[in-house]
C-alpha cells in the first residue's frame, strides 16, 4: 500500500517536469520568433485602439477581441493575439 502512494508521487513529479519542460519550450518557441509577445501599454485603452498599436509591431497578428474571463483553447498560435475587455462602450438598451 505505501508503495503505491510512493509510486504516486514519483508519477505526479514526473508529470510536473514534464509540464514544466512543455512551457520552457513554448517560452523558447516565443523567444525564437524573434517578435515582441505582450503589449502592457495597450492596458486601459480600447480595443480599436489596442488592436491598431499591436499591428503596428505585429502585422500579421490575428487578433481576438473577447469579454474578460473567457474561455480559450491552450493551443499555442504565434500569430494570435487575444485582447480581453471588460468595459461597455455603450449604454445597453432594450429594443
Amino acid at each position: 500500500m505505501g508503495g503505491q502512494k510512493g509510486l504516486a508521487a514519483i508519477m505526479v513529479g514526473v508529470l510536473l517536469i514534464l509540464g514544466l519542460a512543455t512551457a520552457a519550450m513554448s517560452s523558447s518557441e516565443k523567444v525564437a520568433t524573434g517578435g515582441k509577445t505582450s503589449w502592457p501599454e495597450v492596458v486601459g485603452l480600447s480595443a480599436e485602439e489596442a488592436k491598431k498599436i499591436i499591428l503596428k509591431d505585429k502585422p500579421d497578428a490575428d487578433i481576438v477581441v473577447l469579454p474578460a474571463g473567457s474561455m480559450v483553447t491552450m493551443d499555442y498560435n504565434p500569430r494570435r493575439v487575444r485582447v480581453f475587455v471588460d468595459t461597455v462602450d455603450e449604454t445597453p438598451y432594450a429594443g
